[in-house]
């Protein structure tokens, strides 16, 4: 078919694609498992309609790039394809994410050599561009690596397709669209027999993204919460309840969790110190702890920066008991 045949048309899918989206996809991914079903792309198209983008020629569906929104910090490190999915096959997509990720492109075998593939990369780089989003990530296959793997390493492989002496389909293909390969990732997909199961973690940076303008001032769309599943055992200190907390405390800091939950009455063991048989005489026993708790968990919440929640404790006021928690802040509140 010659150029001025072509009746091109780039456009947003819908789910009345499907049936030829799954043709499509059927035969270009015969080798790893064909099309998406339907109620995967409904979720895409759904979701994030701006992201499903097609070409069709003359009425005919002949290029598809599907695309997510993802978390930069998550998906530019390594990662496998499953993680970006679901159950029942859907496909994540986070709203508040501040980069792109490509999950597949596929391109009509009669329609290869018009450069469809470009006209979909473009697409995606206006979409980021628009969105003010950081960068779009994709995990690219090296479908012609097997053929090289007794002769080369994958790094090797894929510095050899860079200084263009080896071409490979997916991998020539991305870099000639200004994508930089960032790292190697091992079981991508494993079903991917042809690239032996490794893939490139690919990027495309949008040097016109605008970062907020002062970290400390965004307010974060996610909060990280640490559970604490406390063991309710014998004690024979103060020091070594707290001792157990320090423990948990620095663990879910490690985690870079938001908060550390702890469960109520979870230092009630410590009621075994006293000799007192009544169990309201134990508990105002236990209450005089409370101040000391409250001090050493607010410490620990701004030597390891994370907001703890006390669980609760007995307090006395007044002559009377009451059942308190506190919120220690990370900034000594």
């Amino acid at each position: 078919m010659a150029h001025e045949d072509l009746h091109l048309n780039l456009r947003n899918l819908t789910l009345d694609d499907y049936s030829e989206l799954q043709a499509l996809m059927d035969d270009v991914y015969d080798d790893i498992g064909g099309a998406w079903p339907k109620d995967t792309i409904k979720t895409l198209v759904e979701q994030f309609p701006d992201g499903q983008v097609c070409i069709e020629e003359s009425g005919k569906l002949v290029a598809v790039a599907l695309t997510v929104c993802v978390k930069y910090e998550r998906f530019s490190n390594p990662h496998a394809y499953d993680d970006l999915i679901l159950r029942n096959e859907k496909i994540w997509h986070n709203p508040n994410g501040d980069s792109l990720y490509g999950l597949d492109v596929f391109i009509h075998p009669e329609y290869r050599g018009y450069r469809l593939g470009r006209r979909l990369y473009e697409a995606r780089k206006e979409l980021c561009r628009s969105m003010n989003l950081r960068a779009i990530l994709a995990g690219g296959r090296i479908p012609n690596y097997f053929k090289y793997a007794e002769q080369y390493t994958p790094e090797e492989y894929i510095q050899r397709v860079d200084r263009k002496e080896i071409y490979d389909p997916i991998l020539s293909f991305q870099l000639s669209n200004d994508f930089q390969v960032t790292r190697l990732m091992h079981k991508y997909l494993p079903e991917d027999e042809k690239s032996l199961g490794y893939a490139t973690l690919l990027e495309w940076r949008n040097i016109l993204y605008l970062p907020p303008t002062s970290v400390l001032d965004v307010k974060k769309t996610q909060v990280r919460m640490g559970a604490v599943q406390w063991q309710m055992r014998e004690f024979t200190s103060v020091e070594e309840v707290l001792k157990q907390v320090e423990y948990f405390v620095d663990a879910l800091s490690d985690y870079k969790s938001d908060f550390a939950l702890f469960p109520e009455f979870f230092n009630a063991p410590l009621m075994g110190l006293t000799d007192q048989l009544d169990q309201t005489r134990a508990i105002r026993f236990l209450a005089g702890f409370t101040e000391q708790f409250r001090n050493e968990m607010s410490d620990m919440a701004v030597s390891y920066n994370i907001n703890i929640i006390t669980g609760s404790m007995p307090l006395i006021e007044d002559d009377r008991v009451y059942n308190v928690s506190y919120l220690c802040h990370r900034d000594g509140r």
